[in-house]
């Protein structure tokens, strides 16, 4: 029997996917996208529900392909003071009051993915859509570099109501078919379905010339992006010294005049696009930024989080294959970065890691999409 043809393919039962993105900070949409995007250049038919408390616009900023947006939060991550400090004591009330009617969470998930009817789940990294999809019968992948049972342990491994909290979680994140460990990540011994796969990370295009040219730059001006993830953290560049030599790429949120910054949203760029056009990035550590400055070719200034038990598999990573200088959270404040700026750009340039990481992925989901009734992957076919 001959393989149907596009005409034909167009005609079967679309594959459906539905995709849970944490909307704690920014790394997670940047660890999902790049699968998606993947993922849609082999299926010409793809069906995409995507969940998360992000706005419609940052997911579209990154996913190339169409989907509908259901704007709700299944997990809240941790509570944040800032992007540097958790809020412990909102965080553990924030989990025991999740955790009060799990089973009844569980039942009424249960019931909206069932009546979504997705022929598999992919959660980053949620745990209740899992536990979910374990009940109504879905199949269901998670993947990322860390886990918020993992996290929980670190924090509140003391405390006496942690321990069913967290045996729930593990329950849950046991319950997917497998968990897809991104490369760099925590080791998650825990998690029996644990599968390891590469680095994923968008490539940005060099904007610099254009960018530049729109700010005006001197010849000898270098442009540093100042970028802290989804969750606030205004610094009090105003009162910096002046570093010689150096435009500051700040968010426009910080209404921030000043001679030496200059906003980065008015580029009109997306923000892999300004990595890959920067000669420098500050930032916290996280698994979007390093990946994507290490692959990019983008230095990195970074300051320690408080106590977060990812930042050091990651750290540890980016000192081998990208350009990287640890700050202190009181250089960053006074804005003492000029002698680690220059110590920064002597070092020498590594060979740029591969994000290998989203073609791994996207190989290992596409059997239960093309088991929905859609056989052809769609060769030649590219992303925009």
């Amino acid at each position: 029997m001959s393989e149907p043809s596009h005409a034909d393919a167009r005609t079967l039962p679309r594959p459906h996917l539905f995709v849970d993105i944490s909307a704690h900070g920014l790394g997670h949409l940047a660890q999902v996208a790049p699968v998606l995007n993947a993922l849609s250049c082999r299926l010409e038919n793809l069906r995409m529900t995507l969940r998360s408390g992000l706005p419609t616009a940052t997911l579209q900023a990154r996913i190339n392909a169409e989907f509908t947006h259901l704007a709700a939060s299944s997990d809240f991550g941790y509570v944040m003071h800032d992007a540097m400090r958790v809020d412990l004591e909102a965080t553990a009330r924030a989990y025991r009051a999740q955790h009060a009617d799990w089973d009844l969470r569980v039942e009424h998930e249960a019931r909206l993915l069932a009546g979504q009817a997705p022929d598999l789940l992919l959660s980053d990294v949620a745990y209740l859509p899992l536990a979910g999809a374990a009940r109504a019968g879905i199949p269901a992948v998670a993947m990322c570099s860390l886990n918020w049972a993992g996290l929980l342990g670190h924090f509140f491994a003391a405390e006496g109501w942690a321990t069913e909290i967290r045996r729930q979680m593990l329950a849950a994140y046991n319950s997917a078919t497998c968990f897809l460990r991104l490369t760099p990540g925590m080791a998650m011994a825990e998690l029996s379905g644990r599968r390891d796969i590469g680095l994923v990370a968008a490539l940005g295009q060099d904007c610099r010339q254009a960018i530049r040219a729109r700010l005006r730059c001197a010849d000898d001006e270098r442009l540093v992006l100042i970028a802290f993830g989804g969750v606030s953290k205004q610094l009090p560049l105003a009162a910096w010294p002046r570093v010689a030599r150096v435009r500051w790429l700040v968010p426009q949120a910080w209404q921030l005049a000043h001679p030496c910054a200059s906003d980065f949203e008015p580029l009109g760029r997306s923000f892999t696009d300004l990595m890959c056009s920067v000669d420098a990035v500050i930032a916290k550590p996280g698994y979007g930024t390093f990946a994507e400055a290490a692959c990019n070719g983008t230095p990195v200034l970074y300051v320690r989080r408080q106590d977060w038990p990812e930042q050091h598999c990651l750290i540890d990573w980016l000192e081998r294959h990208g350009q990287c200088r640890e700050i202190s959270e009181v250089e960053l404040l006074d804005g003492q970065l000029e002698a680690a700026l220059e110590a920064l750009w002597q070092q020498p340039v590594p060979p740029r890691p591969l994000p290998v990481g989203a073609a791994e992925a996207a190989a290992l989901l596409l059997p239960w999409l093309r088991r929905a009734g859609h056989p052809l992957a769609v060769p030649g076919k590219h992303s925009r």
